[in-house]
């Protein structure tokens, strides 16, 4: 491999914020690290994504029990990826939520995952020893799922595909707060690696129509205003659109991927550059762009070699 992977030189420690978002929930955000999302009910706590090992998680569960003392008893999986879901055990929850199709992603692929992951940026696997394995649910549903915590009303919900195929929401209907999972990042480059580009921006204009007034990305501050949510959803969903277009762009000449990838890096870099992860996602994202545009409508499963051999070839 010519370049280490661009996330492996990421050492610096970013500092948490555990935002209130309303009086039932909250936002755990780290400057660009993966977030995760809790909510508190009349008799019981849900937390969205779990951070990637239950050592990390337990940064969480310190800030849950400064404000409440409620048992943890649903953890809900926005989608399947290693850095979200392997902290769950540290939860003890009575049920782990995911769609149907997160279910079968872990089946395919989980294990590749895990390992291409934690090779990829070993930053965010804090004490990966800490992990017992895999995450596995134990409550699946297709397409929706309404939770009572008490007489909060949570709706737990599939929308559509974008950042993968079991792309998950979190929605709180009375006091309008949407907790987006990857299918939203704000000053964050999305990783899109496992990603169907055709459907995202669709997706996105789905959680537009719900009228959020404050969203919790996958990665980002909270967006607290509808100014904000209205510019984290349109700031995704540009950038989605303008790798997608320039990757079928460079298809339509005849182009190979090293070429397309090329002329991407260097028209999105102006724009897009200064955003979280920008280096380590673009390569990831072009190619998962290349093979939908090409011969591959589901993506293709990322393991460890996979991930050297794509690295390698584009930094060359």
């Amino acid at each position: 491999m010519s370049k280490k992977f661009a996330s492996q030189a990421d050492l610096e420690e970013k500092v948490v914020s555990f935002d209130r978002l309303s009086e039932r929930a909250y936002a755990y955000t780290a400057q660009g690290d993966p977030n995760t999302g809790v909510v508190i009910g009349d008799d019981a706590v849900l937390v969205i994504d779990t951070q990637a090992t239950p050592v990390m998680a337990e940064d969480v569960i310190r800030r849950v029990r400064a404000v409440t003392d409620k048992p943890i008893r649903y953890v809900v999986l926005s989608h399947y990826h290693a850095v979200r879901v392997l902290g769950a055990s540290a939860y003890r929850p009575e049920h782990v939520i995911a769609s149907r199709d997160t279910w079968d992603l872990i089946v395919e692929r989980g294990e590749a995952d895990m390992k291409s992951e934690i090779e990829r940026f070993p930053r965010l696997f804090q004490a990966v020893e800490s992990v017992p394995g895999l995450t596995w649910p134990t409550l699946v549903f297709e397409r929706s799922l309404t939770l009572w915590l008490g007489k909060l009303e949570v709706r737990i919900l599939q929308v559509g595909r974008g950042h993968t195929k079991g792309d998950t929401i979190v929605w709180l209907p009375k006091d309008r707060i949407l907790f987006s999972g990857d299918l939203v990042e704000f000053d964050a480059t999305p990783y899109a690696g496992d990603a169907y580009f055709k459907d995202w921006p669709a997706t996105l204009d789905a959680l537009a129509a719900m009228k959020p007034e404050k969203l919790v990305p996958g990665r980002g501050a909270a967006l607290q205003t509808p100014d904000a949510v209205a510019k984290g959803l349109a700031g995704t969903r540009a950038f989605v659109s303008e790798l997608y277009a320039a990757v079928k762009r460079g298809v339509a000449a005849g182009e190979d991927l090293n070429a397309i990838y090329a002329a991407i890096a260097t028209e999105l870099r102006p724009k897009y550059g200064h955003w979280v992860i920008f280096d380590h996602c673009l390569p990831f994202d072009v190619s998962r762009a290349y093979d939908e545009a090409t011969q591959f409508r589901d993506p293709r499963i990322w393991t460890a070699e996979r991930d050297k051999q794509m690295w390698a070839a584009l930094q060359s």
